[in-house]
């Protein structure tokens, strides 16, 4: 399966951006309002400037605990890990757990169309293994 259906299958196709050059408290909000681990950093709302998650924030925080005074361009990860829309997901399930990364932006042509979560993934996954299951269990009941 690739990258696109798992968004397709997304209840919410929204991307929540927020920019460079706003501030740690503006991010924490965001991320709460939208009950989500990180944001897309986006200068004009469909390119990709980098990412910042709570990991984020409480690293920061550990280390300097004025952070929420900070920029959200001074805490973000600016080399972010992309996959396009045609991606598998079991390689870019391989790709999360290897790198230890929670989130990814898909982009297309240099334009943002989405995020993966480690959940999206997880829930393909768990749909697939039903579907299979379910499958196996016909097949059963027949013979």
């Amino acid at each position: 399966m690739r990258i696109g259906d798992v968004l397709n299958a997304k209840t919410s196709h929204e991307v929540v951006t927020i920019t460079p050059d706003a501030g740690v408290r503006e991010l924490v909000a965001k991320l709460a309002e939208h009950n989500v681990g990180a944001l897309i950093v986006s200068s004009d709302g469909s390119t990709l400037d980098g990412i910042v998650s709570e990991r984020d924030v409480v690293r920061h925080l550990h280390n300097d605990g004025t952070v929420v005074n900070n920029t959200v361009a001074a805490i973000m990860t600016a080399a972010v890990e992309t996959c396009d829309p045609d991606a598998e997901v079991d390689e870019l399930m391989k790709t999360m757990t290897q790198r230890r990364i929670r989130h990814v932006p898909v982009v297309h042509d240099g334009q943002l169309v989405g995020i993966i979560s480690i959940g999206d993934v997880v829930k393909h996954r768990i749909d697939q293994l039903e579907f299979e299951r379910d499958q196996l269990d016909s097949y059963v009941r027949q013979t």
